[in-house]
Protein backbone atom coordinates (compact mmCIF):
# COMPACT_ATOMS: atom_id res chain seq x y z
CA UNK A 1 0.00 0.00 0.00
CA UNK A 2 1.31 3.10 -0.90
CA UNK A 3 1.03 5.99 1.29
CA UNK A 4 1.56 9.56 1.16
CA UNK A 5 1.85 12.72 3.13
CA UNK A 6 0.31 16.32 2.68
CA UNK A 7 -0.69 19.17 4.59
CA UNK A 8 -3.82 19.16 2.95
CA UNK A 9 -6.26 16.83 1.74
CA UNK A 10 -9.61 18.13 -0.10
CA UNK A 11 -12.16 15.40 -0.98
CA UNK A 12 -13.91 15.78 -3.67
CA UNK A 13 -13.19 17.83 -6.94
CA UNK A 14 -16.59 19.70 -6.88
CA UNK A 15 -16.88 23.64 -6.64
CA UNK A 16 -16.28 23.34 -3.36
CA UNK A 17 -13.55 21.25 -3.06
CA UNK A 18 -11.91 23.11 -6.53
CA UNK A 19 -11.98 26.70 -4.92
CA UNK A 20 -10.75 25.33 -1.62
CA UNK A 21 -7.51 23.64 -2.87
CA UNK A 22 -7.09 26.27 -5.70
CA UNK A 23 -6.48 28.60 -2.82
CA UNK A 24 -4.61 26.52 -0.37
CA UNK A 25 -2.34 25.61 -2.16
CA UNK A 26 -1.01 29.32 -3.58
CA UNK A 27 2.23 30.24 -2.90
CA UNK A 28 4.16 27.40 -1.92
CA UNK A 29 3.62 27.20 2.09
CA UNK A 30 0.95 23.91 1.91
CA UNK A 31 1.12 21.13 0.37
CA UNK A 32 -2.59 20.42 -1.28
CA UNK A 33 -3.43 17.22 -2.69
CA UNK A 34 -7.46 16.79 -3.95
CA UNK A 35 -9.17 13.38 -4.55
CA UNK A 36 -12.13 13.54 -7.27
CA UNK A 37 -13.68 10.22 -8.38
CA UNK A 38 -14.49 11.73 -11.73
CA UNK A 39 -12.13 12.26 -14.61
CA UNK A 40 -10.13 15.74 -15.45
CA UNK A 41 -13.33 18.01 -16.68
CA UNK A 42 -11.78 18.55 -20.08
CA UNK A 43 -14.02 16.82 -22.45
CA UNK A 44 -15.63 18.49 -25.31
CA UNK A 45 -18.96 17.53 -23.94
CA UNK A 46 -18.02 19.50 -20.87
CA UNK A 47 -16.67 22.31 -22.97
CA UNK A 48 -19.39 22.85 -25.19
CA UNK A 49 -22.45 24.61 -23.12
CA UNK A 50 -25.30 23.25 -25.10
CA UNK A 51 -24.16 19.88 -24.90
CA UNK A 52 -26.07 19.99 -20.57
CA UNK A 53 -28.81 18.47 -23.04
CA UNK A 54 -27.69 15.28 -23.79
CA UNK A 55 -24.97 14.82 -20.58
CA UNK A 56 -28.04 15.57 -18.18
CA UNK A 57 -30.49 13.03 -18.66
CA UNK A 58 -27.72 10.18 -18.88
CA UNK A 59 -24.67 8.56 -16.56
CA UNK A 60 -21.92 10.76 -18.65
CA UNK A 61 -19.79 12.59 -16.40
CA UNK A 62 -23.07 12.28 -14.24
CA UNK A 63 -23.71 10.11 -10.89
CA UNK A 64 -27.26 9.82 -12.24
CA UNK A 65 -28.93 8.94 -8.86
CA UNK A 66 -32.39 8.38 -8.61
CA UNK A 67 -34.21 8.96 -5.54
CA UNK A 68 -36.37 6.54 -2.99
CA UNK A 69 -39.94 6.48 -4.25
CA UNK A 70 -41.64 9.76 -3.12
CA UNK A 71 -44.85 9.87 -1.80
CA UNK A 72 -45.72 13.44 -2.64
CA UNK A 73 -44.95 12.65 -6.34
CA UNK A 74 -47.28 9.60 -6.54
CA UNK A 75 -44.97 6.88 -5.59
CA UNK A 76 -42.11 7.94 -8.62
CA UNK A 77 -38.51 8.29 -8.13
CA UNK A 78 -36.88 11.50 -8.54
CA UNK A 79 -34.47 12.10 -10.43
CA UNK A 80 -30.95 13.71 -8.96
CA UNK A 81 -27.81 14.39 -11.57
CA UNK A 82 -24.79 14.84 -9.94
CA UNK A 83 -21.53 15.99 -11.60
CA UNK A 84 -18.86 12.86 -12.27
CA UNK A 85 -15.60 15.03 -13.24
CA UNK A 86 -13.34 17.93 -11.74
CA UNK A 87 -15.69 20.69 -11.34
CA UNK A 88 -18.44 18.16 -9.88
CA UNK A 89 -21.86 19.65 -10.74
CA UNK A 90 -20.26 22.79 -12.01
CA UNK A 91 -19.39 20.32 -14.88
CA UNK A 92 -23.00 19.67 -16.01
CA UNK A 93 -25.28 22.27 -14.77
CA UNK A 94 -26.64 24.92 -17.07
CA UNK A 95 -23.87 27.71 -16.17
CA UNK A 96 -26.28 30.32 -14.53
CA UNK A 97 -24.27 32.98 -12.21
CA UNK A 98 -27.50 33.59 -8.97
CA UNK A 99 -26.14 34.17 -5.62
CA UNK A 100 -29.93 34.06 -3.89
CA UNK A 101 -30.90 36.98 -2.03
CA UNK A 102 -29.09 38.90 0.69
CA UNK A 103 -31.91 38.36 3.51
CA UNK A 104 -31.04 34.38 3.17
CA UNK A 105 -27.30 34.69 4.31
CA UNK A 106 -28.80 37.21 7.31
CA UNK A 107 -31.03 34.42 7.87
CA UNK A 108 -28.05 31.85 8.16
CA UNK A 109 -26.46 33.91 10.79
CA UNK A 110 -29.80 34.56 12.97
CA UNK A 111 -29.85 30.66 12.82
CA UNK A 112 -26.37 31.20 15.09
CA UNK A 113 -23.82 30.90 11.98
CA UNK A 114 -21.59 34.13 13.13
CA UNK A 115 -19.67 35.53 9.74
CA UNK A 116 -22.36 34.19 7.51
CA UNK A 117 -24.58 37.30 7.12
CA UNK A 118 -24.94 39.21 3.55
CA UNK A 119 -22.05 41.48 4.55
CA UNK A 120 -19.85 39.00 5.50
CA UNK A 121 -20.14 36.28 2.49
CA UNK A 122 -20.36 39.14 0.11
CA UNK A 123 -16.38 39.88 -0.13
CA UNK A 124 -16.17 35.74 -0.63
CA UNK A 125 -18.52 36.32 -3.80
CA UNK A 126 -16.77 39.52 -5.56
CA UNK A 127 -13.34 37.42 -4.58
CA UNK A 128 -14.55 34.53 -6.72
CA UNK A 129 -15.94 36.43 -9.54
CA UNK A 130 -14.67 37.83 -12.73
CA UNK A 131 -17.40 40.17 -14.28
CA UNK A 132 -17.60 41.21 -17.91
CA UNK A 133 -19.35 44.15 -16.66
CA UNK A 134 -16.46 45.03 -14.10
CA UNK A 135 -16.32 45.68 -10.82
CA UNK A 136 -18.20 47.53 -8.29
CA UNK A 137 -19.42 47.15 -5.25
CA UNK A 138 -21.73 44.09 -5.45
CA UNK A 139 -19.36 42.36 -8.17
CA UNK A 140 -15.92 41.55 -8.65
CA UNK A 141 -13.68 41.66 -12.00
CA UNK A 142 -10.24 40.27 -10.49
CA UNK A 143 -11.33 36.64 -9.42
CA UNK A 144 -10.93 33.53 -11.44
CA UNK A 145 -14.62 32.22 -12.28
CA UNK A 146 -15.50 34.37 -15.69
CA UNK A 147 -19.06 35.52 -15.13
CA UNK A 148 -20.65 36.73 -18.59
CA UNK A 149 -23.67 37.60 -20.67
CA UNK A 150 -24.96 35.28 -22.94
CA UNK A 151 -23.30 34.98 -26.54
CA UNK A 152 -26.09 34.25 -28.73
CA UNK A 153 -29.58 34.49 -26.60
CA UNK A 154 -32.67 33.59 -28.85
CA UNK A 155 -34.92 36.34 -29.05
CA UNK A 156 -37.74 34.32 -27.42
CA UNK A 157 -36.05 35.00 -24.16
CA UNK A 158 -36.08 39.08 -24.60
CA UNK A 159 -40.15 38.18 -25.35
CA UNK A 160 -40.91 36.04 -22.07
CA UNK A 161 -39.07 39.37 -20.26
CA UNK A 162 -41.86 41.60 -22.16
CA UNK A 163 -44.59 38.81 -21.07
CA UNK A 164 -43.57 40.10 -17.44
CA UNK A 165 -43.73 43.35 -17.80
CA UNK A 166 -47.01 43.46 -19.58
CA UNK A 167 -48.10 41.60 -16.60
CA UNK A 168 -46.97 44.76 -14.82
CA UNK A 169 -43.62 42.83 -13.52
CA UNK A 170 -40.16 45.08 -13.41
CA UNK A 171 -37.28 44.25 -15.72
CA UNK A 172 -34.19 43.27 -13.90
CA UNK A 173 -30.94 43.46 -15.21
CA UNK A 174 -29.19 41.76 -12.75
CA UNK A 175 -30.22 39.39 -10.60
CA UNK A 176 -27.61 39.72 -8.44
CA UNK A 177 -27.59 43.87 -8.01
CA UNK A 178 -29.62 45.33 -5.29
CA UNK A 179 -32.74 43.74 -5.62
CA UNK A 180 -33.38 40.17 -6.90
CA UNK A 181 -37.18 40.70 -7.92
CA UNK A 182 -37.93 40.36 -11.42
CA UNK A 183 -37.71 39.39 -15.37
CA UNK A 184 -34.22 39.10 -16.70
CA UNK A 185 -31.35 37.46 -18.76
CA UNK A 186 -29.16 35.24 -16.44
CA UNK A 187 -25.02 35.89 -16.82
CA UNK A 188 -23.78 32.67 -17.20
CA UNK A 189 -20.34 30.89 -16.18
CA UNK A 190 -19.02 31.07 -19.46
CA UNK A 191 -15.42 32.18 -21.35
CA UNK A 192 -15.24 33.27 -24.70
CA UNK A 193 -18.30 30.86 -25.15
CA UNK A 194 -16.94 28.01 -23.34
CA UNK A 195 -18.50 26.41 -20.45
CA UNK A 196 -16.21 27.42 -17.32
CA UNK A 197 -16.55 24.81 -14.41
CA UNK A 198 -14.74 25.69 -11.22
CA UNK A 199 -12.19 23.44 -12.28
CA UNK A 200 -11.29 25.26 -15.45
CA UNK A 201 -11.59 28.29 -13.60
CA UNK A 202 -9.70 27.21 -10.32
CA UNK A 203 -7.54 24.08 -10.96
CA UNK A 204 -6.74 23.52 -14.98
CA UNK A 205 -4.61 27.07 -15.05
CA UNK A 206 -2.59 25.64 -12.06
CA UNK A 207 -2.04 22.08 -12.43
CA UNK A 208 1.75 22.68 -12.54
CA UNK A 209 1.64 24.01 -9.12
CA UNK A 210 4.42 21.38 -7.70
CA UNK A 211 2.63 21.57 -4.41
CA UNK A 212 -1.04 20.72 -5.74
CA UNK A 213 -1.43 17.12 -6.10
CA UNK A 214 -4.89 16.34 -8.15
CA UNK A 215 -5.68 12.80 -8.80
CA UNK A 216 -8.72 12.10 -10.42
CA UNK A 217 -10.60 8.65 -10.79
CA UNK A 218 -9.69 8.26 -7.13
CA UNK A 219 -12.70 6.90 -5.26
CA UNK A 220 -12.16 7.37 -1.61
CA UNK A 221 -13.49 4.77 1.16
CA UNK A 222 -13.62 6.77 4.54
CA UNK A 223 -11.50 8.96 6.42
CA UNK A 224 -8.70 7.36 8.59
CA UNK A 225 -9.50 8.69 12.47
CA UNK A 226 -6.88 8.76 15.11
CA UNK A 227 -9.00 8.42 17.76
CA UNK A 228 -11.63 11.74 17.68
CA UNK A 229 -8.53 12.96 14.91
CA UNK A 230 -9.27 12.67 11.53
CA UNK A 231 -5.69 12.32 9.87
CA UNK A 232 -5.78 10.48 6.36
CA UNK A 233 -7.87 8.95 3.82
CA UNK A 234 -8.35 5.72 1.99
CA UNK A 235 -9.05 5.66 -1.48
CA UNK A 236 -8.98 3.19 -4.68
CA UNK A 237 -7.16 4.25 -7.93
CA UNK A 238 -6.78 1.55 -10.67
CA UNK A 239 -7.98 -1.07 -8.52
CA UNK A 240 -5.62 -0.55 -5.77
CA UNK A 241 -6.42 0.94 -2.35
CA UNK A 242 -3.92 3.56 -1.16
CA UNK A 243 -3.50 6.16 1.80
CA UNK A 244 -3.31 9.60 2.30
CA UNK A 245 -1.93 11.69 5.56
CA UNK A 246 -2.94 14.88 6.17
CA UNK A 247 -0.65 16.99 8.69
CA UNK A 248 -3.11 19.68 9.22
CA UNK A 249 -6.47 19.36 7.88
CA UNK A 250 -8.83 17.37 5.95
CA UNK A 251 -11.59 19.12 3.84
CA UNK A 252 -14.45 16.92 2.80
CA UNK A 253 -16.63 18.45 -0.41
CA UNK A 254 -17.95 15.14 -1.58
CA UNK A 255 -21.30 17.04 -2.26
CA UNK A 256 -24.90 16.87 -0.60
CA UNK A 257 -24.78 13.09 -1.07
CA UNK A 258 -21.99 11.56 -1.27
CA UNK A 259 -20.40 14.36 1.85
CA UNK A 260 -22.61 12.30 4.65
CA UNK A 261 -22.34 9.05 2.77
CA UNK A 262 -18.61 9.18 3.49
CA UNK A 263 -18.89 10.76 6.84
CA UNK A 264 -21.34 7.52 7.88
CA UNK A 265 -19.46 4.65 6.15
CA UNK A 266 -16.07 6.32 8.43
CA UNK A 267 -18.30 5.81 11.97
CA UNK A 268 -19.15 9.78 11.55
CA UNK A 269 -23.12 9.79 11.81
CA UNK A 270 -26.28 8.52 14.08
CA UNK A 271 -25.11 5.90 15.94
CA UNK A 272 -28.25 3.59 15.58
CA UNK A 273 -28.02 4.02 11.86
CA UNK A 274 -24.41 3.28 11.78
CA UNK A 275 -25.35 0.00 13.91
CA UNK A 276 -28.12 -1.53 11.86
CA UNK A 277 -25.02 -0.73 8.67
CA UNK A 278 -22.58 -2.87 11.33
CA UNK A 279 -20.35 -0.12 10.91
CA UNK A 280 -18.14 0.91 14.41
CA UNK A 281 -19.49 4.28 15.70
CA UNK A 282 -16.19 6.30 15.91
CA UNK A 283 -18.46 9.86 16.79
CA UNK A 284 -22.76 9.78 17.14
CA UNK A 285 -23.16 12.79 15.79
CA UNK A 286 -27.41 12.66 14.75
CA UNK A 287 -27.76 15.49 11.61
CA UNK A 288 -25.69 13.32 9.50
CA UNK A 289 -27.73 13.18 6.27
CA UNK A 290 -30.54 14.79 7.88
CA UNK A 291 -32.18 18.56 6.66
CA UNK A 292 -32.22 17.55 3.14
CA UNK A 293 -33.85 20.31 1.00
CA UNK A 294 -34.21 20.55 -2.82
CA UNK A 295 -36.28 22.98 -4.97
CA UNK A 296 -39.11 21.69 -6.23
CA UNK A 297 -39.74 22.56 -9.98
CA UNK A 298 -43.06 22.35 -12.35
CA UNK A 299 -42.28 22.17 -16.02
CA UNK A 300 -44.66 23.57 -18.14
CA UNK A 301 -44.10 23.28 -22.14
CA UNK A 302 -45.01 24.61 -25.47
CA UNK A 303 -44.82 23.81 -28.94
CA UNK A 304 -44.04 26.65 -31.40
CA UNK A 305 -43.71 27.00 -35.19
CA UNK A 306 -40.51 28.42 -35.14
CA UNK A 307 -37.69 26.76 -35.90
CA UNK A 308 -35.50 29.56 -33.89
CA UNK A 309 -35.87 26.85 -30.81
CA UNK A 310 -33.86 23.99 -30.07
CA UNK A 311 -35.77 20.58 -31.14
CA UNK A 312 -36.18 17.86 -33.34
CA UNK A 313 -36.39 18.17 -36.73
CA UNK A 314 -34.68 17.56 -40.34
CA UNK A 315 -34.27 21.66 -40.53
CA UNK A 316 -33.58 21.57 -36.68
CA UNK A 317 -30.77 18.88 -37.24
CA UNK A 318 -29.33 21.04 -39.97
CA UNK A 319 -29.46 23.83 -37.94
CA UNK A 320 -27.34 22.16 -35.29
CA UNK A 321 -24.57 21.17 -37.79
CA UNK A 322 -24.49 24.45 -38.78
CA UNK A 323 -24.19 25.73 -35.06
CA UNK A 324 -21.08 22.93 -34.95
CA UNK A 325 -18.75 24.73 -37.11
CA UNK A 326 -19.66 28.14 -36.05
CA UNK A 327 -18.88 27.22 -32.30
CA UNK A 328 -15.50 25.68 -33.36
CA UNK A 329 -14.69 28.49 -35.43
CA UNK A 330 -16.01 31.26 -33.56
CA UNK A 331 -17.48 29.97 -30.48
CA UNK A 332 -20.46 31.92 -30.77
CA UNK A 333 -23.93 30.29 -31.89
CA UNK A 334 -27.10 28.14 -30.90
CA UNK A 335 -24.10 25.97 -29.11
CA UNK A 336 -23.26 28.46 -26.51
CA UNK A 337 -26.90 28.97 -25.00
CA UNK A 338 -27.42 27.46 -21.52
CA UNK A 339 -30.84 26.60 -22.38
CA UNK A 340 -32.26 28.32 -19.50
CA UNK A 341 -31.75 31.73 -20.75
CA UNK A 342 -34.26 34.37 -19.23
CA UNK A 343 -35.85 33.87 -15.87
CA UNK A 344 -37.84 35.54 -12.99
CA UNK A 345 -38.16 36.18 -9.81
CA UNK A 346 -41.46 36.66 -8.20
CA UNK A 347 -43.78 36.91 -5.24
CA UNK A 348 -46.31 34.85 -4.72
CA UNK A 349 -47.83 38.03 -2.03
CA UNK A 350 -46.53 41.17 -2.51
CA UNK A 351 -46.25 41.75 1.05
CA UNK A 352 -43.37 39.18 1.05
CA UNK A 353 -39.74 40.26 1.99
CA UNK A 354 -38.45 38.30 -1.24
CA UNK A 355 -39.26 36.10 -3.90
CA UNK A 356 -40.40 32.95 -2.94
CA UNK A 357 -40.68 31.45 -6.69
CA UNK A 358 -38.26 31.70 -9.74
CA UNK A 359 -38.68 31.24 -13.33
CA UNK A 360 -36.07 29.44 -15.77
CA UNK A 361 -37.37 30.28 -18.67
CA UNK A 362 -35.59 27.70 -21.73
CA UNK A 363 -35.27 27.72 -25.37
CA UNK A 364 -36.39 24.20 -25.89
CA UNK A 365 -38.95 21.53 -24.65
CA UNK A 366 -37.78 20.40 -21.96
CA UNK A 367 -39.69 16.83 -20.29
CA UNK A 368 -38.64 14.08 -17.56
CA UNK A 369 -35.17 15.77 -17.55
CA UNK A 370 -34.83 15.67 -21.23
CA UNK A 371 -35.60 11.92 -20.96
CA UNK A 372 -39.18 12.29 -22.83
CA UNK A 373 -38.54 13.68 -26.44
CA UNK A 374 -40.90 15.21 -28.59
CA UNK A 375 -40.77 15.87 -32.28
CA UNK A 376 -40.59 19.19 -33.32
CA UNK A 377 -39.67 22.54 -31.50
CA UNK A 378 -40.91 24.47 -28.87
CA UNK A 379 -40.08 25.93 -25.18
CA UNK A 380 -40.31 25.62 -21.84
CA UNK A 381 -40.72 27.46 -18.31
CA UNK A 382 -39.88 25.93 -15.07
CA UNK A 383 -41.52 27.43 -11.74
CA UNK A 384 -39.68 26.22 -8.58
CA UNK A 385 -40.69 26.82 -4.61
CA UNK A 386 -37.54 28.70 -3.50
CA UNK A 387 -37.48 28.15 0.59
CA UNK A 388 -39.54 24.84 0.69
CA UNK A 389 -40.87 23.59 4.16
CA UNK A 390 -40.38 19.87 3.01
CA UNK A 391 -37.16 17.91 4.57
CA UNK A 392 -35.58 14.86 3.08
CA UNK A 393 -32.45 12.83 3.95
CA UNK A 394 -29.56 10.95 3.06
CA UNK A 395 -29.02 7.58 4.49
CA UNK A 396 -27.11 4.49 3.52
CA UNK A 397 -27.95 1.72 1.20
CA UNK A 398 -24.66 0.04 1.31
CA UNK A 399 -21.45 -0.13 3.36
CA UNK A 400 -19.80 -0.22 -0.22
CA UNK A 401 -18.92 3.55 -1.07
CA UNK A 402 -19.55 2.77 -5.02
CA UNK A 403 -23.24 1.89 -4.28
CA UNK A 404 -25.10 4.97 -4.14
CA UNK A 405 -26.75 6.34 -0.73
CA UNK A 406 -30.39 6.41 0.11
CA UNK A 407 -31.67 9.53 -1.34
CA UNK A 408 -35.16 10.75 -0.07
CA UNK A 409 -36.27 13.96 -1.00
CA UNK A 410 -39.36 14.40 1.22
CA UNK A 411 -40.93 16.32 -1.65
CA UNK A 412 -44.24 17.64 -0.87
CA UNK A 413 -44.19 15.98 2.52
CA UNK A 414 -45.10 19.58 3.87
CA UNK A 415 -47.93 20.72 1.67
CA UNK A 416 -47.65 24.42 1.94
CA UNK A 417 -45.07 23.59 -0.59
CA UNK A 418 -47.62 22.15 -2.92
CA UNK A 419 -50.10 25.18 -3.13
CA UNK A 420 -46.85 27.59 -3.42
CA UNK A 421 -46.45 25.70 -6.51
CA UNK A 422 -49.69 25.77 -7.54
CA UNK A 423 -50.21 29.43 -6.93
CA UNK A 424 -46.38 29.88 -8.79
CA UNK A 425 -48.18 27.87 -11.64
CA UNK A 426 -51.09 30.24 -12.43
CA UNK A 427 -48.74 32.89 -12.38
CA UNK A 428 -46.17 30.94 -15.04
CA UNK A 429 -49.28 30.16 -17.14
CA UNK A 430 -50.27 34.04 -16.98
CA UNK A 431 -46.89 34.85 -18.09
CA UNK A 432 -46.64 32.46 -20.74
CA UNK A 433 -50.21 33.67 -22.67
CA UNK A 434 -49.32 37.28 -22.63
CA UNK A 435 -49.17 38.65 -26.19
CA UNK A 436 -45.53 38.92 -26.58
CA UNK A 437 -45.11 35.09 -26.75
CA UNK A 438 -48.06 34.94 -29.05
CA UNK A 439 -45.62 34.36 -32.13
CA UNK A 440 -43.86 31.79 -30.23
CA UNK A 441 -46.96 29.97 -28.81
CA UNK A 442 -47.95 26.07 -30.30
CA UNK A 443 -49.92 23.71 -28.31
CA UNK A 444 -49.15 23.50 -24.35
CA UNK A 445 -48.18 19.89 -23.39
CA UNK A 446 -50.32 18.16 -20.59
CA UNK A 447 -52.11 21.23 -19.50
CA UNK A 448 -54.05 22.99 -21.84
CA UNK A 449 -57.65 23.74 -20.63
CA UNK A 450 -56.26 22.80 -17.36
CA UNK A 451 -57.18 25.40 -14.94
CA UNK A 452 -59.25 23.30 -11.66
CA UNK A 453 -56.65 23.28 -8.49
CA UNK A 454 -57.28 19.68 -8.08
CA UNK A 455 -56.79 18.28 -11.47
CA UNK A 456 -53.55 20.93 -11.19
CA UNK A 457 -52.34 19.26 -8.22
CA UNK A 458 -52.55 16.43 -9.74
CA UNK A 459 -50.63 16.90 -12.51
CA UNK A 460 -47.94 18.85 -10.35
CA UNK A 461 -47.69 15.56 -8.18
CA UNK A 462 -47.27 13.27 -11.77
CA UNK A 463 -44.40 15.65 -13.08
CA UNK A 464 -42.50 17.89 -10.35
CA UNK A 465 -39.44 17.01 -9.53
CA UNK A 466 -35.72 18.73 -9.10
CA UNK A 467 -34.57 21.49 -10.56
CA UNK A 468 -30.71 20.48 -9.51
CA UNK A 469 -30.10 22.34 -5.91
CA UNK A 470 -30.36 20.02 -3.53
CA UNK A 471 -28.67 21.28 -0.35
CA UNK A 472 -28.30 20.98 3.85
CA UNK A 473 -27.60 17.65 4.68
CA UNK A 474 -24.10 18.18 6.68
CA UNK A 475 -25.83 21.61 8.21
CA UNK A 476 -23.91 24.43 9.82
CA UNK A 477 -25.32 25.68 13.03
CA UNK A 478 -25.44 25.39 16.50
CA UNK A 479 -27.94 23.01 17.57
CA UNK A 480 -28.31 19.42 18.47
CA UNK A 481 -28.29 18.60 14.55
CA UNK A 482 -25.74 20.73 12.93
CA UNK A 483 -22.83 18.57 11.65
CA UNK A 484 -20.57 21.89 11.46
CA UNK A 485 -19.87 24.49 13.35
CA UNK A 486 -19.20 28.60 11.92
CA UNK A 487 -15.92 27.42 10.94
CA UNK A 488 -16.99 24.23 9.20
CA UNK A 489 -15.36 22.17 11.70
CA UNK A 490 -16.83 19.03 12.06
CA UNK A 491 -18.47 18.45 15.71
CA UNK A 492 -16.54 16.41 17.99
CA UNK A 493 -13.85 15.54 15.02
CA UNK A 494 -10.57 17.10 15.26
CA UNK A 495 -9.10 18.52 11.69
CA UNK A 496 -12.23 18.21 9.50
CA UNK A 497 -13.99 20.77 7.75
CA UNK A 498 -16.99 20.53 5.17
CA UNK A 499 -17.02 22.55 2.49
CA UNK A 500 -19.83 21.99 -0.46
CA UNK A 501 -23.88 22.46 -0.37
CA UNK A 502 -24.16 20.08 2.18
CA UNK A 503 -23.42 22.94 4.57
CA UNK A 504 -26.11 25.36 3.84
CA UNK A 505 -28.80 25.33 6.65
CA UNK A 506 -31.84 26.55 4.71
CA UNK A 507 -32.09 26.36 0.90
CA UNK A 508 -30.95 30.23 -0.53
CA UNK A 509 -33.39 31.98 -2.80
CA UNK A 510 -31.61 30.79 -6.61
CA UNK A 511 -29.24 28.24 -8.16
CA UNK A 512 -26.59 27.00 -5.74
CA UNK A 513 -23.54 26.97 -8.22
CA UNK A 514 -22.02 30.49 -7.06
CA UNK A 515 -23.30 30.07 -3.09
CA UNK A 516 -21.05 26.59 -3.01
CA UNK A 517 -17.97 28.65 -4.61
CA UNK A 518 -18.46 30.87 -2.02
CA UNK A 519 -18.34 28.45 0.69
CA UNK A 520 -15.26 27.18 -0.54
CA UNK A 521 -13.53 30.36 -0.76
CA UNK A 522 -14.62 31.18 2.62
CA UNK A 523 -13.49 27.86 3.69
CA UNK A 524 -10.02 28.61 2.63
CA UNK A 525 -9.90 32.00 4.26
CA UNK A 526 -10.56 30.98 8.05
CA UNK A 527 -8.17 27.79 7.39
CA UNK A 528 -6.03 30.62 6.17
CA UNK A 529 -6.61 33.27 8.96
CA UNK A 530 -7.52 35.60 6.37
Amino acid sequence: MVTETFDYIVVGGGSGGCTVASRLSEGQNSSVCMLEAGGDGKNVMIRVPSAVAAILPRPIFNWAYNTEPQPGLNGRKGFQPRGKALGGSSAINAMLYVRGHQLDYDEWQDLGNNGWGWDDVLPYFKRAENNARGGDDLHGDQGPLSVSEQVSPRPIAQDFIKAGEQLQYPSNPDFNGPTQEGFGMFQVTQKDGERQSVAAAYIHPVMDRKNLDVKTRATVHHIILDGKKAVGVAYEQNGAVHEVRANKEIILSGGVFASPQLLMLSGIGPADHLKSHGIDVKHDLHGVGQNLQDHIDYISAYKSPSRDLFGLSLGGGMDIIKSIFEWRNHRTGMLTSPFAEAGAFIKSDPALERPDLQMHFVVGIVDDHSRKLHMGHGYSCHICVLRPKSRGSVTLGSTNVSKPPKIDMGYFSNEDDLDLMVKGFGIMRQVLEAPALDKWRGKELYTENMHENDAIKSMIRQRADTVYHPVGSCKMGDDKMAVVDDQLRVYGIENLRIADASIMPTLIGGNTNAPTIMIGEKCAAMIKGE
